[in-house]
Parts: structure tokens; C-alpha cells; sequence
């Protein structure tokens, strides 16, 4: 294997960035500003960017799984402080080495220490759980979110290229990579484990991992607005693509979190993997055998009701708003907007199946 040095890089700055291979040779300060103090870092914006992003998408496709944007803004507020303080914690707890003599720096996470397993976990905890106080449908919410945990995972992982961190084991690959930061990680870690060196280059695992999210966003996607056929589909299949992706990136990693000499991630991407591509398999012989009996919620009396609640109330606001703005202090009520109606096969007695549940 060829050496950074015979690849024609030494010496290389500590916010240097190179991938020999590609002839792309970069300095990029991890601090993107300092306002009033406080350092702003790449990967705290970055984050916040892939946030944003999945809940537009969420907010866009609300109606296409039937649910009430209104409703479900708690779940989504919920499902975010949920996220990052479960990703916060789950680190915390398999590097508790790192921070029990300083327990202070549990809350400081501009520089990173932030796991995606862990932020999953809270986000579907605290947004489950809003969800049903709300009253808003869990599953097709969850549609929603497996597209966009996705995209916030796809944009998110290049906070770690900007920290020059999740990177893997040595390489001569096309797209291998190296830099000062992580030269000097290797040479510490070297000490201790004879198969690391700063020398040679190593997988951009935030590169393989941020493709394949992204690739893996479009996907889900498009299966959501033309190929969903029950509620929980979606995040069943982010599930499986998310876990087979990580399972085998996570086995290219120096920095895995582990217990012993289990890869704690690896271990849980192929269960989550395995498990949810048994459950979508069974409920997806279970939607064929039922065929026209089985409907989604967005086919139902009741989530047809509650978007047109929703409707009828954004029609008096904009009544109410157009008298105001000309000059009359009557209220003009809005026509009544009712729900589409209902075929001889759904009757608006007709209750939800189990499987909605």
C-alpha cells in the first residue's frame, strides 16, 4: 500500500484535508463563524440544515399519509429534542472514560459526539409518545420520518468530514483520504494498535455513508408517493437500507463505539436489519391477503374528517382576515368543506382496522 508521503502529501496542516487519489486538496476550519464569543461549527449547521430539510419534506407530504399538519408540528418540535439529546446521551454512555472527571463537557456538543442510533431512539420515544397525546396517527408518521431521518443523515455526515472524524481502516482506494486532524488520531491510537498509522490514507466512511442515505432518500421517496401499500412500510424499508448500509460501513471504522470487542452499531444495524425485513415481508403478505379490506389511513373516514376540520378552520381565518382587511367588523363564515364522500364499500360508521393502529 502507498504511504500519504510517496502519494507526494507531508507535513499536512492540522485543518487539512486531502484525498491523494482525486488531486483535491483542502483547508477547511471547522469553525464556520464566532459571533458575540461563541464558535459556530460546520457540523452543528450542518445538522441543523439536514433537520430543516426532513421536516419540509415531512410538511409537504403530510396530506399524502393523511395527517394533520397541525397536529403533528408538536410531534415533530417533540421528535427533534427527543433526537438530540438521546444522540448525546447514547454517546456519552459508551465513552463514559472520556467524560466522567468532566462532566461538563457532557453538554458541549459543537465539536461533535453525537451518535445516530441514539438519536433515533429519543426521536421516536418522545415523538411516539406526543403522537399520541395529539392524537395523531403513529405509523403513517412514521412514513414520514424515515424519509427524512434519511435526508438529515445524508446532509448531517459531512459535520464529520468537516471534523475530519468517521473515518475507517487504511486504504489505496479511489476515494481514500487522509488529513492532519486525523494523522494525528492515528498516530495516538498506533501506540496501542500496531494495524494504525498516520503513513497511509484511509476510508471516508462519512462519504459512504452520506451517499448512501441520500441515495436511499430518493428511494423511500419515490415508494411513498407511489408504491406505499400499509402504514409502517416506509420505515420498515429505512430500516433495512439504513441497517444493511451501516452494518457494512461500520466495519471499515477505527472509532466504532463498542463493549469489549462488540461493535455496539454493527451489532444493532444487522438486528434492526434482519428483524424489520421479517416484519415487512409478513405484512406484506398480509396487505395481499386482504386486499380491498385492508386501507390505508389516508383512505379512512377518520383522517378524511380531520383534514377537512383543518380546512374548513384555515377558510374562516382567511374570511375573517379578508373582512377585517376590508373594513367590517362581521364575521363572514366560511362554506363548510366536507369530507369526500363515502363509497358503499366504507361506510362513515366504518372503524379503522387493527392494523391501523
Amino acid at each position: 500500500m502507498e504511504t500519504v508521503a510517496e502519494m507526494g502529501y507531508t507535513n499536512l496542516d492540522y485543518d487539512e484535508i486531502v484525498f491523494p487519489h482525486l488531486g483535491i486538496d483542502l483547508h477547511l476550519d471547522p469553525t464556520a463563524f464566532t459571533i458575540f464569543g461563541l464558535d459556530v461549527q460546520w457540523y452543528g449547521i450542518l445538522i441543523v440544515i439536514g433537520l430543516l430539510l426532513a421536516m419540509l419534506f415531512a410538511y409537504r407530504n403530510m396530506r399524502r399519509v393523511g395527517i394533520d399538519s397541525d397536529r403533528a408540528t408538536d410531534a415533530i418540535i417533540g421528535g427533534i429534542l427527543g433526537a438530540l439529546v438521546g444522540a448525546r446521551a447514547y454517546y456519552v454512555i459508551f465513552n463514559w472514560d472520556e467524560y466522567k472527571n468532566d462532566l461538563p463537557s457532557i453538554f458541549n456538543t459543537r465539536e461533535g459526539g453525537l451518535a445516530v442510533y441514539g438519536g433515533l431512539i429519543g426521536a421516536v420515544l418522545v415523538g411516539g409518545i406526543i403522537c399520541k397525546l395529539r392524537k395523531v396517527k403513529f405509523l403513517p408518521m412514521m412514513d414520514l420520518c424515515g424519509v427524512g431521518f434519511l435526508i438529515g443523515q445524508g446532509i448531517g455526515r459531512w459535520g464529520n468530514f468537516f471534523n475530519q472524524e468517521a473515518f475507517g481502516k487504511h486504504t489505496d482506494s479511489l476515494f481514500c483520504m487522509t488529513g492532519g486532524q486525523v494523522q494525528q488520531w492515528l498516530a495516538v491510537k498506533a501506540v496501542e494498535n500496531p494495524d494504525l498509522s498516520p503513513a497511509y490514507a484511509v476510508h471516508p466512511c462519512f462519504l459512504y455513508e452520506s451517499c448512501w442515505c441520500l441515495l436511499g432518500a430518493l428511494l423511500l421517496g419515490l415508494t411513498l408517493k407511489k408504491w406505499r401499500k400499509f402504514d409502517g412500510q416506509i420505515i420498515l424499508m429505512y430500516m433495512i437500507w439504513y441497517g444493511a448500509g451501516r452494518f457494512v460501513i461500520e466495519g471499515l471504522r477505527t472509532d466504532s463505539l463498542t463493549i469489549g470487542t462488540l461493535r455496539v452499531s454493527q451489532a444493532l444495524s444487522a438486528l434492526l436489519c434482519v428483524g424489520s425485513l421479517i416484519v415487512l415481508l409478513v405484512m406484506l403478505s398480509k396487505v395481499k391477503r386482504m386486499g380491498r379490506e385492508y386501507k390505508l389511513y389516508v383512505d379512512t373516514a377518520e383522517s378524511k374528517a380531520l383534514l377537512a376540520e383543518t380546512e374548513q378552520k384555515i377558510a374562516e381565518a382567511a374570511a375573517k382576515k379578508a373582512a377585517k382587511k376590508a373594513g367590517t367588523s362581521e364575521d363572514t363564515p366560511a362554506a363548510p368543506i366536507l369530507a369526500e364522500e363515502e363509497t358503499e364499500d366504507e361506510p362513515s360508521s366504518e372503524r379503522t382496522s387493527p392494523t391501523q393502529e
